[in-house]
This record gives C-alpha cells, structure tokens and sequence, in this order.
C-alpha cells in the first residue's frame, strides 16, 4: 500500500499541507475528507465519539487511532493510552503531536490486555469482512482484562440501496451489503481499493455473541450511526 492515508495526515502535521483526501465506495461518488477534520478538539467530536471517550476507564488502546485525536484527548485527561496503526506516517504524526504510547503494529499482533479499546471513526471498518469481524472480535476479547470493554460505533448503510437490490443481495447470498470497496486518492494517486465493512447493530450482536461477547446499544446517532459498548459474557 501506499499509505496515502497517512502521508496526508503527516503532512498535515508537518505543516504540508495543500489539499484535502478524495474517498469514495462502490455505492457512493467522491467525497471531500478535510485533513482539519482528523486533528479536531474534543468540542469539536461528534457526540458518539465525545460519549466513548467520556465512558473510557483504565489503560486505553486506541485501535486505527490515525492522527491521534482521540487518544491525545485521552491523555490530556490523566489516561494511560496506547495508540496502533498500521500506518508508519500516521504514527511519525502521533509521535510529533507528543503521544507517548503510539506504535505502528497490526492490532492481531498485539498481545497487551487493556480496560478500555476504542475503535471509533466507523471502528468496524478495520474488520473489513463479516468472516473477518469473527476472528478480530475474538481478538479483541483476549485483549480485554477482567471487566473490560470495546467502545466502537458504526452505521447501517442499508439506506444506500434500493428496496429491490437490498433484497437481491440478501436473497442470492451476495456478500454482505455492509462490505464497501473503499476509495482512496490523495495529491494526484490513488491507494488500491480496500474493503472496509460497515455493519448494522443487529450483525454485530449477533457476531459478537457468537463470540462469547455481550454487546449492547450504547446510543443512536442520527443518520443510521450508532456507538455499542461490548463485553466479555
């Protein structure tokens, strides 16, 4: 990969920066993803992600934590904050911005226990398939010390299709309608497509059942958003 991703948010910390990233799915058009919106404030957050870190206790991991926001919030406030990525420049942006727990590592090779995961910022794309969600969320579970908890939120993009084609999706055994081939360009190059899964709440209850985990609704956002908290049984 070319880790655009992350060279946007270096250069936007390195004081680089000269236009914003371009997304887009296999069921959506462009889309304009300003680098500002990543470095944002606490009052600034959208309230699933400002009611997560309000709910957060104990040793933090801000799984896929990008430009850090959440995690230097997290600190600010006296929290013992681990923060992984998989993206060298992002975590060279963590590291500048004075996060001191910030490591490049892919989360299924992670073998530290937390009290508190967060994965927020659509937390179940990093899944990237229902199949895969089972192996990441049992994971995860061997990640958690007694009493612990998974805070992460995402959407029902059901409302993005047709009645009919949802139900011809559903009915021919297609993968799932929350499976989106993802879009990203940055400066004049594009990174590969890569699928990052959107899941409705009812999935995910049932996923994380299967895994011995409990999973309740946290709160609703208000365009088909949700945060759930997840737990061991």
């Amino acid at each position: 990969m070319k880790d655009l991703f992350g060279k946007a948010i270096l250069d936007y910390q390195t004081g680089n920066y000269t236009e914003d990233m371009i997304t887009a799915t296999h069921i959506s058009d462009n889309e304009v993803l300003p680098l500002p919106y990543l470095f944002r404030s606490y009052d600034d957050m959208p309230e699933l992600e400002q009611q997560a870190l309000d709910m957060c206790s104990g040793h933090v991991l801000d799984l896929g934590c990008g430009a850090g926001s959440h995690s230097l919030y997290l600190e600010e406030r006296g929290f013992d904050v681990t923060s992984i990525d998989i993206s060298e420049a992002a975590i060279k942006a963590c590291k500048l911005r004075g996060l001191h727990k910030a490591r490049q590592i892919d989360i299924l090779n992670l073998k530290d226990r937390f009290d508190t995961i967060i994965s927020l910022m659509n937390g179940t794309g990093l899944f990237q398939t229902m199949q895969k969600a089972t192996v990441y969320l049992k994971h995860l579970k061997t990640l958690l010390r007694p009493g612990g908890q998974i805070l992460i939120d995402s959407s029902d993009v059901s409302y993005m299709y047709d009645t009919e084609d949802l139900e011809w999706i559903k009915q021919n055994g297609m993968p799932y309608y929350g499976e989106l081939e993802y879009y990203l360009s940055y400066c004049g190059e594009s990174e590969d497509a890569m699928t990052w899964l959107y899941l409705d709440f009812k999935s995910l209850n049932d996923l994380s059942s299967g895994c011995g985990l409990n999973c309740e609704m946290v709160m609703a956002g208000d365009h088909y958003d949700y945060l759930a908290r997840i737990s061991i049984k």
